[in-house]
């Protein structure tokens, strides 16, 4: 079983899990992968993955076969694990405690060629309606109290399969980045009585220039202080704390804004690796109401070197403002289905 331990200097948590050791992928240079060969997430071969914890399929079609368009299943090498007890207990001036968790995939589509610029709106929806169902399905379980969801689209952005998928990580403590940014709001809030991530969609509503995408529940924008080129957030125009208190009727407009913040990327900077995190509010605590659920988008076109590293500084070399100017100027059209290919 992988380990937890608690850095004492920055209280920052580390998983220790010699079990991904096993990965093919693991210790070796990112690099691209030539195109064909097996796939353990294409139709057919749902007997290479684990047992799937949701689907959605054609009417008739057992558990585990073929006729899926969307799936979820464990991690065949899981950061984390369901199984077990936290067993926290201390090593002279350490912290740790047993890697239990959850570690999920949503294997996105049946199509290994599609991406999130070009499955159907549909099956965007019903991603999104995947996510939200796992998010409640795992906040039962008392040891958790934090659920992360995120996707890896390209070698350089971490992905080890090109099949389109994200993964879903549980902890049994909150991470430090949503700490902060549960600190930063709580004071915030404490200083201006309202919520920061409100008074920022008000700003940028306002300001205009780095606005993306904007519709009746959700807006994109470049942040003000953008870490990475053309990085961008997306959050609901009405306070929400917690994804899972995401509505059937926001459903679609979340779906859209996401897939067209996607699109634009895509379709600008040419596939290029990105990373997206969905930051919601802790499960299991005492609820933070004052935090507004939120996705991150961060394309991988920089590095992060012993500056950024040492200092906690990053350097962006693109204005937000030239950014967003750039996406918005993108027409979404449809896109051809064989760009998995690009990210690779």
């Amino acid at each position: 079983m992988s380990e937890l331990r608690r850095d004492p200097v920055l209280g920052r948590w580390v998983i220790i899990s010699t079990e991904r050791a096993g990965r093919p992928t693991d210790f070796e240079p990112a690099k691209p992968r030539p195109p064909g060969g097996f796939c353990a997430f294409c139709p057919g071969n749902e007997d290479k993955t684990p047992p799937e914890i949701l689907a959605l399929r054609e009417p008739g079609t057992a558990p585990n076969t073929e006729g899926w368009r969307i799936r979820v299943v464990s991690n065949k090498y899981p950061a984390l694990a369901i199984e077990g007890e936290l067993n926290k207990k201390a090593r002279g001036i350490y912290d740790i405690m047993n890697g239990v968790g959850a570690h999920e995939v949503f294997i996105e589509s049946s199509d290994h060629k599609k991406t999130i610029s070009t499955i159907s709106s549909s099956n965007m929806r019903e991603l999104m309606w995947a996510y939200r169902q796992r998010l409640i399905d795992l906040e039962g379980d008392e040891r958790l109290k934090y659920i992360l969801i995120f996707r890896n689209a390209g070698v350089a952005a971490g992905a080890s399969l090109s099949h389109p998928h994200s993964q879903l990580i549980a902890t049994p403590i909150v991470p430090k980045r949503i700490t902060e940014e549960l600190s930063g709001a709580q004071a915030y809030l404490d200083f201006k009585d309202r919520c920061v991530f409100c008074d920022m969609i008000d700003e940028e509503l306002d300001f205009g220039k780095r606005i993306v995408e904007n519709n009746e529940h959700f807006v994109g924008f470049t942040p003000f202080a953008a870490r990475f080129p053309f990085e961008m957030w997306i959050l609901p125009r009405k306070h929400q704390a917690n994804f899972h208190n995401l509505t059937d009727e926001q459903m679609p407009f979340l779906a859209d804004c996401l897939q067209n913040c996607i699109k634009r990327l895509d379709t600008a900077l040419e596939f290029p690796p990105y990373n997206y995190i969905l930051h919601t509010s802790p499960c299991n605590t005492d609820r933070e109401y004052h935090f507004h659920w939120h996705i991150e988008i961060l394309p991988r076109l920089t590095h992060v070197a012993g500056f950024e590293w040492g200092s906690g500084f990053y350097v962006n070399p693109t204005s937000p403002e030239n950014s967003a100017e750039i996406l918005r100027e993108v027409e979404l059209g449809e896109r051809n289905n064989g760009e998995t290919d690009a990210y690779e």
